[in-house]
């Protein structure tokens, strides 16, 4: 697996988080992961392309408003797992939320998604 490969994949995943309505979060996710995704996030593990959806729905519904995501590192891929770092940020300088992802992939798409997500800091 290449890194061009894992960036498009993880691009299309963060892209989710940044759709202009939440009717497309489904269709973005669809396209970046497999239908049988493990997903180990803040809350435990949970399995399939539903449970990734209930999560980026809950970053998109950030009290402080709808934010952005973008990957602020290149893609990492030692062996068969990809790396890259993420910041979240809110309207108007509000809390900030910055991670790590680990990903897997299988047949180009992510099957195994791991968010390890740093505190929320003030712009």
């Amino acid at each position: 697996m290449h890194e061009e490969t894992a960036q498009a994949a993880i691009d299309m995943f963060i892209s989710a988080f940044n759709a202009s309505d939440d009717s497309y979060v489904a269709g973005l996710l669809s396209q970046a992961l497999t239908s049988d995704v493990i997903f180990w996030g803040p809350l435990g593990r949970s399995e399939g392309i539903e449970a990734v959806e209930r999560f980026v729905l809950d970053i998109r519904r950030h009290p402080a408003g709808t934010g952005t995501m973008v990957r602020c590192s290149a893609v990492d891929m030692p062996d068969e797992w990809a790396r890259y770092r993420w910041v979240f940020t809110t309207p108007d300088g509000g809390p900030r939320l910055a991670g790590t992802d680990v990903v897997h992939l299988r047949r180009s798409l992510i099957d195994q998604v791991i968010i390890f997500a740093g505190e929320i800091k003030v712009s």
